[in-house]
C-alpha cells in the first residue's frame, strides 16, 4: 500500500520529534590532550551532529583548586578517578592521563564495569595491551586508541578497516616528533645533537627528561601497536629492537647529505622474507636510518609524523600530519568516541546472543590472541653506513675491503675524506647484507692497528 504525502509528513515529524539518545563521557585527565578533548565536546557547532549527543559527564583531575580552561559546573570535576570508571551512568571512559599506573588499572576497572574505553596511552597499550584487550573481548566492550600513534593522523582505523582487504607487507614511518625536530635542525643548521636537544627542551619540543623520545622508546611503543594491527597478532615489546639518535653526529648528517641521504629515526614493521623456515616472521625495529632524498619519508620535517603502508593489492599509501599537540590528538580521541557512540546508537555491540557475549564489530575490536614471531636482528638483511677513524697509511682501505669480503659483506661505495695529519676518515656504504655478517666484520675491524675507532654505524633504507 502506498503512503500519502500527509502520512509521510507525519512519519518525518515523528522521527524528528524522537528524543535524542545521549552518551555520557567520563574523562580521566585534563592536561593538554584532555583539555583539547573537552573543548571539542563542549563546542559541537559545525561538527558531526553526533557530537551534540555526547555529554561530558564527569572529569577526573589531580586537584579541584586549579582554574580550568573549560566551562563546566564545579560538581562535574572530581579527584576520585575510580568513581568515574565505576559510575553506572558513564557510557565511555576516556583515558588521557598517560603513564602506566593508574592508567592501566583504571582502564581495566572501566572494562570490568562494562564501559567502553578510548585512550591515547601508547605506553600502556604497548606493555599491557594483551591484558586490556583480553578483558575487553570478555566484557564485550571496545578499546579504541587512534590517538596513541601519530597524534591527529588517522592511521589506526585505516589499518583496521580501510586497508583490511590487503595483505600488508610493510608499515614504517617517522612516529616521534621530538627526534624528527632535532634531526631536521641538525640537517639544516649543521649543529650537534646535544646543543639542539637543549634548545628543543627550552622551546618545549623536548621533555626535561627526553629519554623516551631520543632513545627510541616512544617510537618502539608505537610501532609495536602498528605491527599488531597490520599483521593481526600481538607483539612482545621487549622483542622490538630499539636504538635512539644520541649517537648521530653532525658529521654523519653531513656525510649522508653528500651521499644523497637524510637521517631520520625510522620505525619499521615488515614481513621477513629472508627466513624461509617461517615466512610469517616479522621485523619490528626502531633505529636512525639513512633515507634516500627521493623517498617520500625524506621530506617529513620538524615535528611532523608520517606512516607509510605497503600492501597487496593497494601498493603504497602514506599518512602524514601533526604527530602531537592538543588539537590533533584530541581530534583522534573524539573520533574514537564517535565511532563507539555510532555503534551504540544503532544497537550493535549491545545485543547479547545466546552465548552471553556482546556482538562486537570485528573490524573495530582487537580480538587476536596469538603472538607474532619476531626475527632476530642478526638474521635480517639490510644496508649499512659506517664511518671509521683510521691512520692515514697505505693499504687501509684495502684491509677494510678484504675483511668485509671475508664475511660476505659487499660494499657499494668507499670514500676516504677529512684527512687530518696522520689520521683520516673512511666512509663505507654496503649493499644488502646479513646483519650478523656485518657485525662480525666490524669486530675484526675494531682490532686492526690501523683503525682508531668505528665512529658511527647506521642502517640505510
Amino acid at each position: 500500500m502506498e503512503l500519502s504525502i500527509y502520512q509521510l509528513k507525519l512519519m518525518r515529524e515523528a522521527i524528528q520529534d524522537k528524543p535524542t539518545v545521549g552518551f555520557k563521557i567520563g574523562l580521566l585527565g585534563l592536561g593538554t590532550v584532555g583539555t583539547g578533548t573537552a573543548q571539542i565536546l563542549l563546542d559541537p557547532a559545525q561538527r558531526h551532529p553526533l557530537v551534540q549527543e555526547l555529554e561530558l559527564y564527569r572529569v577526573g583531575v589531580r586537584s579541584l583548586d586549579k582554574s580550568r580552561p573549560v566551562d563546566l559546573p564545579a560538581d562535574r570535576f572530581t579527584t576520585d578517578l575510580e568513581s568515574i570508571v565505576t559510575d553506572p551512568a558513564v557510557d565511555i571512559v576516556v583515558e588521557v592521563i598517560g603513564g602506566l599506573e593508574p592508567a592501566r588499572s583504571l582502564m581495566l576497572t572501566a572494562i570490568a564495569h562494562g564501559k567502553h574505553v578510548v585512550t591515547a596511552n601508547k605506553a600502556a597499550i604497548a606493555r599491557f595491551g594483551d591484558e586490556i584487550f583480553t578483558a575487553a573481548t570478555k566484557a564485550g566492550v571496545y578499546v579504541l586508541l587512534e590517538a596513541a600513534v601519530g597524534g591527529g593522523i588517522p592511521v589506526i582505523e585505516p589499518l583496521k578497516q580501510s586497508l583490511c582487504a590487503n595483505r600488508i607487507h610493510t608499515v614504517m614511518g617517522i612516529v616521534n616528533g621530538t627526534t624528527n625536530y632535532i634531526l631536521t635542525r641538525m640537517q639544516t643548521e649543521g649543529g650537534d645533537f646535544a646543543d639542539i636537544l637543549a634548545d628543543a627542551q627550552q622551546l618545549g619540543y623536548a621533555e626535561a627528561d627526553p629519554t623516551a623520545d631520543v632513545d627510541g622508546l616512544d617510537a618502539a611503543d608505537k610501532i609495536a601497536i602498528l605491527a599488531s594491527l597490520a599483521f593481526g597478532g600481538r607483539i612482545k615489546l621487549p622483542e622490538v629492537h630499539c636504538e635512539g639518535i644520541r649517537q648521530v653526529s653532525a658529521a654523519d648528517i653531513a656525510y649522508a647529505d653528500k651521499l644523497g641521504f637524510v637521517i631520520k629515526l625510522l620505525a619499521v614493521a615488515k614481513r621477513n622474507p629472508q627466513v624461509a623456515t617461517d615466512p610469517e616472521q616479522l621485523q619490528v625495529r626502531v633505529h636512525p636510518t639513512l633515507i634516500p632524498k627521493v623517498h617520500p619519508l625524506a621530506s617529513v620535517n620538524q615535528v611532523n609524523n608520517a606512516i607509510l603502508v605497503e600492501g597487496d593489492p593497494i601498493g603504497q599509501v602514506m599518512f602524514f600530519g601533526p604527530g602531537a599537540g592538543a588539537g590533533p590528538t584530541a581530534s583522534a580521541v573524539v573520533s574514537d568516541i564517535l565511532n563507539i557512540a555510532a555503534i551504540l546508537k544503532v544497537g550493535r555491540g549491545s545485543q547479547m546472543p545466546l552465548d552471553g557475549k556482546a556482538l562486537l564489530d570485528p573490524l573495530l575490536a582487537c580480538s587476536h590472541q596469538h603472538y607474532c614471531a619476531i626475527a632476530p636482528m642478526d638474521e635480517l638483511t639490510t644496508r649499512f653506513y659506517a664511518r671509521f677513524s683510521t691512520n692515514d697509511t697505505p693499504g687501509v682501505i684495502g684491509k677494510l675491503g678484504t675483511c668485509f669480503g671475508d664475511h660476505n659483506v659487499s660494499l657499494e661505495s668507499v670514500v676516504q675524506t677529512d684527512v687530518r695529519g696522520e689520521s683520516a676518515e673512511i666512509v663505507v656504504v654496503t649493499h644488502n647484507v646479513r646483519e650478523g655478517n656485518f657485525h662480525q666484520a666490524l669486530t675484526e675491524i675494531r682490532a686492526m692497528t690501523s683503525v682508531n675507532s668505528v665512529a658511527s654505524v647506521l642502517r640505510v633504507l
